[in-house]
């Protein structure tokens, strides 16, 4: 592929399979122009790691926040300010020196002690859905196995009530919030987005004012009662609780949901995969070792933003200061400096842990040990019960959320068999 200089990550043949692009970009311009996004698209490792290792020069708060809502932020502000509770910023994404006191205290709900209870739980959750569906032949791998894990674990574990929330609700609200970074919402999709805002802060904050009053075993009340050694900020803001139920609502969802469908489509489309996989299916640090080349392969996030501060040199580019630049995590991961024959999936890699699925220095994902524990036990118990795994259309017609965040299947029908 050469690139004439008006190609897009969002154009539809792009979105739909963007890896030659990014083998494009590395190759000729890694620090690219990108005419229909308005941003710098960073595509090489070694820069990707740049930008994320360095929060003062690249912005998170000014990458996430500047162009929130694609240019309609005062009303969608307006309507949730109405209708909604109010207009609550994502929090979450911040710089220092807010964003070490926000990470201490969200630190306190994700403890490797409270990660490593929940597996027992996650496994029986994976077991109760796949049962059902063994023996009936077909299912979407999104629909039926990714989606409702992912959203009755999250649910389970902030404490919301899954049977009221349900897993299309949950959807919703997700593509809902997705939308406000993903710099594809038009004007109607703005409006029908901020009604499914504003019916999300509606539950959620009702269960946050409980648990103030009455302190439950959940994510939700380990947030609210939080303290840190602070006597100005020993506690967050009722808006920063909003903020951060809703941001781990939304991330403990979807990307873990759409890596569950990437494990289900990469087995379908790799059936020596698949034997592989079942053959070593007890071997755990084979699983370990599978779930991180299937991060780094088919990762769920594909990009997200950072502004620059100040005027500085990235990959050979000048980068003005307040430039937008969206990092291309999935084309670190593709580049074949650090990971040769990228395509290709390989346990057996020196560096398999070395992807930047989960991004890297003080913005690295807070729920990557949880994200992690769901693949490798999804992986496992789908392996043990479902054989000769097979998409059920052909790949090319596979379909895609509109947002240039993630790579989000919306459709993945399968044929299979119950494993004897």
């Amino acid at each position: 592929m050469r690139l004439r200089g008006d190609e897009s990550r969002v154009d539809p043949l792009i979105r739909k399979n963007p890896f030659p692009f990014y083998r494009a970009l590395r190759e000729q311009q890694p620090v690219y122009y990108d005419p229909k996004l308005d941003v710098y698209l960073v595509s090489r490792y070694e820069d990707v790691e740049t930008v994320l290792r360095d929060p003062v020069t690249f912005s998170l708060e000014h990458g996430y926040q500047d162009r929130y809502a694609n240019g309609f932020v005062d009303e969608l502000a307006d309507i949730m300010n109405r209708e909604g509770g109010g207009f609550v910023r994502d929090i979450i994404a911040c710089d220092p020196p807010a964003h070490t006191r926000l990470r201490k205290l969200l630190d306190k709900a994700f403890t490797a002690h409270r990660v490593k209870t929940l597996e027992p739980r996650i496994r029986q959750i994976v077991v109760d859905l796949i049962e059902p569906i063994a023996g009936r032949g077909h299912a979407d791998g999104m629909k039926d196995i990714g989606a409702p894990l992912t959203a009755r674990v999250i649910c389970e574990q902030l404490g919301f009530d899954f049977d009221e929330v349900g897993t299309e609700r949950i959807a919703r609200w997700t593509t809902a919030l997705l939308a406000q970074i993903g710099r594809m919402q038009t004007h109607d999709e703005m409006l029908a987005n901020a009604r499914e805002m504003c019916e999300l802060q509606n539950y959620i904050i009702p269960i946050i004012r409980a648990r103030e009053s009455e302190p439950r075993e959940d994510m939700i009340s380990d947030l609210v009662h939080a303290r840190l050694d602070d006597e100005q900020n020993p506690t967050l803001s009722f808006a920063e609780k909003v903020s951060c139920v809703r941001a781990m609502l939304i991330a403990g969802n979807d990307t873990t949901a759409a890596a569950i469908a990437n494990l289900l489509l990469v087995l379908a489309t790799q059936p020596d995969l698949a034997r592989r996989l079942h053959e070593s299916a007890d071997d755990d640090r084979f699983l370990t070792r599978f779930v991180e080349e299937l991060l780094r392969l088919e990762p769920p996030s594909h990009g997200l933003f950072r502004t620059t501060t100040r005027e500085v040199q990235l990959g050979g580019t000048r980068l003005p200061a307040f430039a937008q630049v969206c990092i291309l995590f999935a084309s670190a991961n593709d580049d074949e400096s650090q990971f040769p024959c990228s395509r290709q999936f390989d346990v057996t890699r020196g560096n398999v842990g070395k992807h930047l699925t989960f991004g890297a220095g003080i913005h690295r994902c807070i729920g990557a040990a949880l994200a992690k524990m769901e693949i490798k036990v999804a992986a496992q118990e789908i392996i043990k019960r479902l054989d000769d795994i097979r998409l059920a259309i052909p790949l090319e017609e596979i379909a895609y959320l509109p947002t240039v965040a993630t790579q989000t299947v919306m459709r993945l029908p399968l044929t299979f068999s119950r494993r004897a």
